[in-house]
């Protein structure tokens, strides 16, 4: 073995969405090269070249001054077997660098900025301490329209599209913040049944208890390859995957991997992060759900108006036919929040269980009218009910059947959690409000999504009449430690206020 080169060795440790090395303190090269921790290296193997984040390490057990150790994502990138011979030197910084350096003093970057920073983060150029410094930089409302309209743009060309070859291609997506929501899972079924094109793609979650990818897991397997969701599609009409494993602007999914522990969401990424998305799978016409409500993302009918507006700037300009729908977004959809729950409240919908969530029923039949009335065969204002005709005959469900088997269906148990506390009324009344960032912060605390099972099921909704001792919502959860922190979090706010029927705030019109 040459001085030059150290033996690779895989390091059990899962370090997602960033590529680590492992140096032991005492190895030739680590001295001789004057590296730091946490400084980028370059290695090199057979032409395959990876940029990674270094750590050192004194222990011989995890890694001998011979070798140099990877990390998980690391070692399956280079695909090579253990023992091969790997050349390691100093990483040159990102040159986009600079212009994240610009923007976060205030300047305005161009299409060639963000098409650099967009190349560097997916060639694993960027640590995360440097992304979250870009994220941070054109967070809140640090990036003008048009700086919008080039983020989005760099997004979409980091990776894969997807052409159908078909002239309407739907889909749907809403910006979350509401608890519960699962419309996608009825929206697809129920459109695809239509016999129109719905590839959906969606995401994990980021801030929230569960995202569709998360749900939709409990049914089937989402990490399809971009062949399998193209056949599925092709066969179905639709699907529900993970955007992630398509690579479908791959920028957005290392991106998120950094907003998550973060909690950022800004506005202008998310608007980048969606379009891109469903640009990069082929959609031709997109619906966008807005709700609106006081622990909303979005708080006031002026912020969901500019909003749209933004949506409909970039969408007009990338070719995308956009229509934006506002809705009520005062309280959770739905009864279940977590996987496990919201699984079990869109099954009841499908088979017209008269137990099923009506709000779920209703909102989802709204979305998947509109996006009907794409159809140039549809009359504008047939599509909810060509929709409730789809659903109520039991067509919706099937379909939904058939593009579980075609994913992959896995064994379902759609019992929650074994650990269970009720959070009860501390006064006789009605609920007059229910706090969205509070019953999602429960649920997550006790452990959605990561433990499926875990999560937040409610008994009570807007202007339910409740009495003291009444069990407002159930508290589920596989872990101890979580299950303590989370009724813990619930006793000091549980997120509900109970008073009189005049104090409900009133719901807002959907458009």
């Amino acid at each position: 073995m040459s001085i030059d080169t150290l033996k690779i060795r895989r390091i059990g440790i899962d370090t997602y969405h960033e590529n680590v090395a492992y140096l032991n303190r005492e190895c030739s090269i680590y001295r001789a090269e004057g590296f730091q921790a946490l400084s980028k290296i370059q290695i090199s193997i057979n032409g395959t070249r990876l940029l990674a984040v270094l750590n050192v390490v004194d222990d011989d057990a995890i890694v001998q001054p011979g070798e140099l150790g990877l990390s998980l994502q690391a070692f399956n990138y280079l695909n090579a077997s253990e023992g091969t011979l790997a050349t390691v030197d100093h990483a040159e910084a990102p040159k986009s660098m600079d212009a994240v350096r610009r923007k976060i003093n205030g300047e305005r970057l161009d299409q060639a900025d963000f098409d650099d920073i967009s190349h560097d983060i997916v060639e694993t150029r960027y640590s995360k301490m440097e992304m979250a410094a870009f994220l941070v930089a054109t967070g809140q409302n640090n990036l003008d329209r048009d700086e919008l309209l080039y983020l989005t743009r760099s997004m979409l060309n980091s990776g894969e599209r997807m052409d159908w070859h078909e002239p309407l291609v739907a889909d749907k997506h809403c910006i979350g913040g509401i608890p519960g929501n699962r419309t996608s899972m009825l929206v697809v079924p129920i459109v695809a049944a239509h016999g129109m094109l719905i590839p959906k793609t969606s995401s994990r979650a980021i801030t929230s208890p569960s995202g569709t990818a998360d749900t939709m897991e409990i049914l089937s397997k989402v990490n399809l390859t971009p062949d399998q969701m193209s056949d599925i599609v092709r066969q179905e009409r639709g699907c529900l995957v993970w955007g992630g494993t398509a690579k479908l602007a791959p920028v957005d999914d290392i991106l998120i991997a950094v907003e998550r522990p973060l909690g950022i969401d800004s506005q202008g990424q998310m608007v980048a992060s969606i379009l891109s998305k469903k640009l990069a799978a082929g959609s031709t016409h997109l619906i966008i759900d807005i709700p609106v409500g006081p622990t909303a993302k979005v708080r006031h009918m002026r912020q969901a108006l500019a909003l749209r507006k933004l949506f409909e700037f970039v969408g007009d300009r990338l070719n995308i036919h956009l229509e934006v729908m506002i809705t009520d977004g005062r309280q959770p959809i739905g009864l279940g929040i977590g996987p496990v729950l919201e699984v079990r409240d869109v099954m009841q919908v499908l088979n017209n269980d008269p137990e099923a969530p009506a709000d779920l029923r209703q909102k989802s039949l709204q979305l998947a009218g509109r996006i009907i009335e794409f159809d140039p065969d549809v009359r504008g204002g047939q599509g909810y009910a060509i929709a409730r005709d789809i659903l109520e005959s039991g067509r919706a469900c099937a379909k939904m059947k058939n593009i579980i088997k075609a994913q992959g269906a896995n064994e379902i148990d759609l019992q929650p959690g074994k650990l269970s506390y009720p959070v009860c009324a501390d006064r006789d009344g009605v609920v007059t409000h229910i706090d969205n960032f509070q019953t999602a912060k429960i649920a997550r605390i006790a452990g959605a999504p990561m433990d499926k099972k875990a999560g937040v099921d409610l008994f009570k909704k807007l202007g339910d009449k409740v009495t003291k001792g009444e069990a407002l919502f159930q508290i589920y959860a596989e872990f101890p430690a979580d299950f303590k922190f989370a009724t813990k979090l619930a006793q000091q706010n549980s997120g509900y206020s109970i008073g009189e029927k005049e104090q409900i705030l009133q719901p807002l019109i959907a458009f």
